[in-house]
């Protein structure tokens, strides 16, 4: 077995292959760029080098400098994780030349799968099921607007060497195949090097479903079920689940064992994954081979207790695979959350700075790949810690948050609980959006498809109305919370000596959109019971001590965790997607708060303001320019992706602010309108 291997990746997937590395007793090496001195990676591992400047350009899938790092720490092998160079088969080249092992597939199986056209074409060969489309290279956008019109809208505009979501586009169209081709072009060669772009037919109400396949150098491949992904914005996945709540054995041995053919085709040998759309009457068709470990392999092994990084190491190491297709058995169900650093208020769009407060929920102590679990599981692959920087270089995920259950109710639960508990402060993130689709109707049922967040989500998401009885209960958990900070006021003051005399029974709990809820606490030594007017009553119970910034509630019996924070005059409360800036007051001060007029944000409905830190990549209008609703007024790059900022409505150009090259901060204006 190696002694020594070197990840050549960064964050959670760095910190993920180290764990596996370190219950094997192999020892590790990171590397890391200026920006990541201080990751976790880096000091989780035995070793660590620096390998140049923050841009990955510039460090991260530089072949040198990561082949330099091989050669001066004595590395015997490399696990490159997903991304950066763990797709590239020049990478793959310049290890064997050294005589190092790639954990990894082989060169000509990168090759082969890492382009989409290629891929596609073996698929055929291999008798695996194809979606129609057009496996040319496409010169320019008059030849795509040709094609997609040949094929029929709506299309996928994809480029040949990408991943991760970049790179594609959905034209419904000709202008949308248009802008949609000139965008996939530049995100392509700004991400991968490789502006090819491929046209296919888009599969209307399709479900993304992928088999997860492990196959040694020996001949040998199986399948480990199939991962859930139809929970998607901008074509990334957001929430992934195994096994699958659509489909049926019949439909997931089909699937499995056409992707393990094909994975033979090309001489797997490795950890893979073969990607499926699936459609509602459960015809699938391949979409792409992923040759590396996925970001989204935790739920497979959560329900098939095999580690795959574990599994990975020993391919490479040229042992055969102990596990038989036979040994595969599919136990309980499995949730995860991706945390990414962006704001879902603000469209989503990507979110930097420091974490002022990163606290997550508790993980299952006893849990380690490779174990199948008994009891519910808590576990969280994450790189970054309470202090350090979401940098504006890398991909904004900050964690994978995930969730076992012997059902799928129960995994969904947990994991309900879990990002309830978790605490993220400093930048925006998206668990507030995680909350709101593990409590909405069509995911608990398990009826979604890939266009799930902009059909439910049409207008963007703007956070979530509590029903008025979750309403009620928050509310009277906030009041005896309330109840606690007026006792500890009045010791302090040292007017009281009996504090039952000095802080009164009744109460008005009040809020933006919120009508005022009158209620009366009785405390006692165990806790309150709170009435309302209507004479309903809901019990309280908990340790929470001012300060606290998670207060764990018992609410008739049945647990509440709320995200709690002082504010002028009251409470700010986060619970399932909701936040809430909650006023107690006294009968009297709610009378007299009531006559107190409202203050307004600013206007800036004239303004376009830039949504996140970026680079200005163009300007599209000019001073003096009349623009149409939906009209391109620029495009701003931010974390390698592309976003084009349109005009909301009919308006005409008064001043520019910015130019192409300017790098801006949130809500800098870049345009204002007469």
């Amino acid at each position: 077995m190696f002694k020594k291997i070197l990840i050549a990746n960064r964050g959670e997937i760095a910190c993920r292959v180290i764990k596996s590395a370190q219950k094997m007793g192999i020892k590790t090496v990171a590397i890391y760029s200026d920006a990541d001195a201080k990751a976790l990676h880096v000091e989780m591992a035995d070793e660590a080098v620096n390998i140049g400047p923050p841009p990955a350009n510039q460090s991260y899938i530089v072949i040198d400098k990561v082949m330099a790092a091989i050669k001066e720490t004595g590395a015997e092998a490399v696990h490159p994780g997903y991304g950066f160079l763990s797709e590239n088969p020049k990478f793959a080249d310049a290890l064997e030349r050294d005589g190092v092992a790639f954990i990894g597939p082989p060169k000509p199986a990168i090759e082969a799968m890492g382009d989409k056209i290629t891929s596609k074409k073996i698929a055929q060969d291999a008798n695996v099921s194809t979606v129609p489309g057009y496996m040319g290279l496409i010169e320019d956008a008059d030849e795509a607007v040709k094609i997609s019109n040949e094929i029929g809208y709506p299309v996928m505009i994809k480029a040949s060497a990408g991943g991760g979501g970049k790179g594609m586009r959905i034209a419904w169209n000709d202008d949308e195949a248009r802008e949609g081709f000139q965008s996939s072009k530049n995100e392509a060669a700004s991400s991968f090097g490789d502006d090819r772009i491929f046209i296919e037919k888009f599969v209307t109400q399709p479900r993304h479903i992928e088999i997860q396949v492990l196959c040694d150098s020996h001949g040998n491949g199986i399948y480990l079920g199939e991962r859930e992904c139809s929970i998607q914005r901008r074509n990334q996945k957001v929430i992934e689940e195994a096994p699958s709540p659509f489909l049926d054995e019949k439909t997931r041995k089909a699937m499995g064992e056409q992707a393990v053919a094909l994975a033979k085709a090309v001489d797997y040998a490795s950890a893979g994954t073969v990607e499926f759309i699936v459609d509602g009457d459960r015809n699938f068709y391949f979409l792409e081979m992923n040759t590396r470990l996925q970001v989204e392999h935790p739920v497979s092994e959560l329900i098939t207790g095999v580690d795959l990084v574990e599994q990975m190491i020993r391919v490479a190491n040229g042992e055969k695979l102990k596990i038989k297709q036979s040994d595969v058995k599919l136990n309980g169900w499995a949730m995860e959350s991706r945390l990414y650093a962006e704001d879902p208020f603000r469209g989503f769009l990507p979110s930097i700075g420091r974490l002022t407060r990163y606290r997550p929920p508790a993980e299952t102590p006893d849990y380690l790949p490779g174990v199948v679990p008994k009891a519910p599981v808590v576990r969280n692959d994450t790189g970054v810690f309470e202090g350090g920087e979401i940098s504006m270089y890398y991909d904004p995920m900050i964690a994978k948050l995930c969730t076992w259950g012997a059902s799928r109710e129960e995994a969904i639960e947990a994991m309900r609980v879990a990002l309830d508990r978790f605490e993220v402060e400093g930048i925006g993130h998206n668990i507030p959006f995680l909350q709101a689709v593990y409590d909405h109707p069509k995911f608990i049922s398990g009826d979604m498809t890939t266009a799930f967040i902009e059909e439910e989500y049409p207008d963007g998401f703007e956070g979530v109305t509590l029903d008025d009885a979750t309403t009620r209960k928050v509310a009277a958990g906030v009041a005896a919370m309330n109840r606690v900070i007026e006792i500890r006021r009045a010791r302090i003051s040292g007017t009281m000596d009996n504090h039952e005399r000095h802080v009164g029974t009744e109460w008005v709990v009040t809020g933006r959109g919120l009508d005022d809820i009158a209620l009366t606490i009785a405390a006692d030594p165990d806790g309150a019971t709170v009435t309302f007017e209507d004479g309903t009553t809901h019990r309280i119970e908990s340790d929470w001590t001012p300060g606290d910034s998670v207060a764990a509630l018992m609410v008739d019996g049945k647990e509440m965790v709320l995200k709690t924070e002082r504010v002028t005059g009251g409470i700010r409360v986060r619970h399932r997607g909701a936040d809430m800036k909650l006023a107690i007051y006294t009968p009297r001060q709610a009378e007299l708060a009531a006559l107190m007029p409202e203050k307004l944000p600013p206007d800036t409905s004239k303004m376009l303001l830039c949504p996140m830190p970026g680079l200005i990549v163009k300007v599209d209008v000019a001073v003096g320019d009349e623009v149409q609703e939906g009209q391109a007024l620029c495009t701003v790059e931010a974390m390698k992706m592309e976003n084009i900022l349109r005009a909301e409505k009919r308006a005409v150009v008064s001043k520019i602010n910015a130019a192409a090259g300017d790098s801006l901060a949130v809500d800098d204006v870049i345009m204002e309108f007469e």
